[in-house]
């Protein structure tokens, strides 16, 4: 297994966001491998599903069609095998909804997760609430949860968050759906990482709208990690390894 919270002491990550099995299985594992080539230090990995109710418009087109393809989660577990029998030291982030873990059954998907080199999960419709369960499942098979917080969580919300989740906390920089934007709102995101980081100690990585250099040159000088999704998903759909490849370096270069 890859260790996510070596990769935080050592340096700030670029997290990238793909969908496994998009649009095809073979494009998946072209995408990961040219985010890998490119320099990016995390993966998240996109299980399909059929309500993904956290994503914007790119990533809904990516579930969709995937689900429509038919893959499974035994097809993103094949992906991630290969992924990560080729780059073993780069941490394999699961991003799910918790429907397909709890049909799959809760021990089952942890320990098939841990076998096919899954190193931590990221469910967005699961809070920390509701999570105990699944946590002690998780962490019992060496697998991470992390938990996210928004520009709306107060303290007593952040400190809860930051019980539950492991090596870092994925903060929301903005209200809504993903998707990359043009400009952030960054005194305000700024704030926030200050407190949750001054309330937690843990590490904070932002993520939702970064999509180019000049947004990662901002965030990296008070954040911990930079995570992007819609901007790498778009150019998957449209098989341009090239542009993913451009996009990761550009991103990269930003990050301080």
């Amino acid at each position: 297994m890859a260790d996510i919270l070596k990769v935080f002491e050592t340096r700030k990550p670029l997290i990238c966001y793909f969908m496994a099995g998009y649009p095809s299985i073979e494009d998946s594992i072209k995408t990961a491998q040219a985010l890998i080539d490119s320099g990016a230090d995390i993966l998240e990995v996109g299980l399909p599903f059929s309500d993904p109710v956290a994503d914007g418009p790119t990533i809904q087109v990516a579930h969709e069609k995937a689900v429509k393809d038919g893959i499974t989660p035994l097809n993103v577990f094949d992906i991630t095998k290969k992924i990560k029998e080729e780059n073993p030291n780069i941490p394999l982030i699961l991003m799910t909804y918790f429907n397909p873990v709890f049909r799959f059954g809760v021990e089952e998907f942890c320990k098939k997760s841990q076998e096919n080199g899954i190193d931590g999960f990221i469910i967005p419709d699961l809070p920390p609430e509701e999570a105990t369960e699944f946590k002690e499942i998780a962490n019992k098979e060496g697998l991470k949860t992390i938990f996210l917080l928004a520009p709306t969580s107060d303290e007593e919300r952040i400190k809860l968050v930051s019980k539950f989740s492991d090596d870092f906390i994925y903060y929301v920089s903005l209200t809504g759906i993903t998707g990359a934007r043009d400009t952030l709102p960054w005194e305000e995101i700024k704030q926030k990482i200050n407190e949750i980081k001054n309330i937690t100690g843990k590490y904070v990585a932002v993520g939702f709208g970064v999509s180019k250099k000049e947004h990662s040159q901002i965030l990296s000088k008070f954040c911990d990690g930079i995570i992007v999704g819609s901007a790498v998903v778009k150019l998957q759909g449209m098989k341009d390894f090239e542009g993913i490849k451009n996009i990761v370096k550009d991103i990269k270069e930003g990050i301080s």
